[in-house]
């Protein structure tokens, strides 16, 4: 078992609907009263603890804390079962996709899944045991985003990028050096892949792109964070869609 502890965090995950509980409460005051009223409305048990004891179970916590299963933090859905639903509804014609290759800070992984919410990404994937795991500082950073995108993970992502390639998608790699990303049309059925925070993204990936795009910078620095780019980015494919 895992602990949220961060407000909206927890707000968020008893909003989804997804399995968790009881509410740990050590402290009164507004937003524990508020989110006691939300976990009753939905059925969660809510305890009664001590600050010693809630130190003890979850160190990082404001008074409060919400259990998780770790199992339900994971896979959303698969590829596979994502890909079957867009042929089922042939009406859906702008898709994006986000590919994190070896996004290991989660503080950058729950920004990325934050923007991903606010900009109507349709798919996160990621490598399977890889990827940055540590859910109560993704969901915080996601503001409890995590609980809404529909994340999948898998054990092969050039794979995974070859099963979008025949789903009919274009596949762009972001990177400072790309061509200018306002150049491309990023409408219809869109992968981004975004590469880990020091070396970029792996070669495999990479030679698998039908092209690199890149953020035009008057900056010193050589590169922006890459959750900030990943917000850069997808905004520019919600633009063109409603443009």
């Amino acid at each position: 078992m895992i602990y949220l502890t961060g407000f909206h965090a927890i707000e968020e995950r008893i909003k989804s609907g997804k399995p968790c509980g009881p509410l740990l409460v050590a402290k009164p005051g507004p937003r524990a009263r508020t989110l006691t009223v939300l976990a009753s409305e939905n059925k969660i048990r809510i305890d009664r603890v001590g600050t010693i004891e809630l130190d003890h179970i979850a160190p990082d916590h404001r008074g409060l804390a919400l259990e998780v299963d770790e199992s339900g933090l994971g896979v959303e859905t698969s590829l596979e079962e994502f890909l079957e639903s867009l042929g089922k509804n042939s009406d859906k014609k702008d898709v994006l996709v986000v590919i994190l290759d070896e996004i290991t800070d989660p503080h950058n992984y729950g920004a990325i899944l934050r923007s991903c919410d606010q900009f109507g990404v349709d798919l996160v994937i990621s490598r399977r045991l890889r990827t940055a795991k540590h859910a109560d500082v993704v969901t915080k950073t996601s503001a409890g985003a995590s609980s809404w995108v529909c994340q999948a993970e898998t054990a092969n992502l050039p794979r995974a990028v070859e099963k979008l390639k025949e789903a009919g998608f274009w596949i762009y790699g972001a990177d400072m050096k790309g061509e200018d990303v306002y150049s491309r049309d990023l409408r219809g059925k869109t992968a981004i892949i975004l590469g880990s925070e020091g070396t970029g993204i792996s070669r495999l990936l990479l030679e698998s792109c039908d092209a690199v795009i890149g953020i035009p910078s008057l900056g010193r620095i050589s590169s922006l964070n890459v959750s900030v780019a990943a917000g850069i980015l997808f905004y520019e494919v919600m633009r063109q869609r409603k443009s």
